[in-house]
């Protein structure tokens, strides 16, 4: 009986010994089954551990660490308004932060009866139809496609994130960016605790910095702002009247030349949506925020 070194000693292999492990591995393969092992090598996503960068696996680590303080539908119970207006969706729909939940750790949770995709339309039969999914965080790949695709280098720049919530855009923006200062404007207090755990934690106090505020008291800071972020902040957290002051607050102190105002949903989207907020105001909001882009 051959024996091979245990997954502690592999770990310590250089490039020549390990090649050598695996080639005399599969050499000892049932030739009718090494077809199917190769094309398994070939194609699977069990190796994705060992060839991600290391930004990656930090940002993996960091969702681990928020996962196991909160609840899985990753829900405060002072989140009020935004419970009640996630129950009030037409069709049935649950809160699921895709930072900390990507496609296939759901798959996952689905499997083990933790989750489902779908909703019983008829209780008791098998008509059923997909659930809705809304998420308050950027999911990693998201993250890398803002930080690397959609801003410029942010070398010497200032990022704010509205409703940093869990700090996802900060952490991301820590290592997939040269910003200068990130800091995250949050107002629930349960969320700036984890925030300031993960940074605390992680080392990050040099370039992030985690606001316990409501926006509408940081004009400073929105003025001297080079990028503002804002994913989901206003629609599930503040009422109507509330969410037109933090616009016009915001149309009133974001005047750096220049800067950049990242939103989703959409701007036009975020505005339209104020059906009780006159017209004339919504314009006054909408063309004030693009005129200083």
């Amino acid at each position: 009986m051959r024996t091979f070194p245990g997954p502690a000693l592999c770990r310590s292999m250089e490039f020549r010994s390990a090649k050598r492990a695996v080639l005399q591995l599969l050499r000892t393969v049932a030739p009718a089954d090494l077809p199917a092992l190769l094309e398994w090598m070939r194609t699977t996503r069990d190796f994705d551990e060992f060839t991600q960068d290391n930004n990656d696996i930090m940002l993996k680590n960091i969702a681990e660490d928020l996962r196991n303080c909160l609840p899985l539908e990753t829900m405060l119970s002072s989140e009020h308004l935004a419970l009640q207006k996630i129950q009030r969706q037409p069709e049935p729909t649950v809160h699921v932060d895709a930072f900390l939940y990507d496609e296939d750790f759901i798959d996952s949770l689905c499997e083990e009866g933790k989750m489902s995709r779908n909703y019983c339309t008829v209780c008791g039969s098998h008509q059923t139809a997909p659930l809705g999914f809304i998420s308050h965080s950027f999911s990693l790949m998201e993250l890398k496609f803002i930080y690397h695709h959609v801003l410029p280098d942010l070398s010497g720049k200032v990022l704010v994130d509205v409703g940093s919530r869990l700090g996802a855009v900060l952490y991301g923006g820590y290592f997939y960016s040269s910003a200068l200062q990130l800091y995250g404007v949050e107002l629930n207090g349960d969320f700036c605790q984890l925030q300031e755990m993960i940074v605390k934690k992680y080392q990050f106090t040099d370039r992030i910095k985690v606001l316990h505020a409501d926006v509408c008291t940081q004009g400073s800071l929105l003025q001297n702002a080079d990028v503002i972020i804002m994913n989901n902040v206003f629609e599930y957290f503040l009422d109507e009247a509330e969410q037109a002051r933090a616009w016009e607050y915001i149309s009133r102190h974001v005047r750096k030349q220049g800067s950049l105002l990242v939103t989703v949903p959409s701007l036009e989207d975020s505005l339209s949506g104020l059906q009780q907020i006159p017209l004339d105001l919504i314009l006054h909001i909408y063309n004030s925020i693009r005129m200083q882009q």
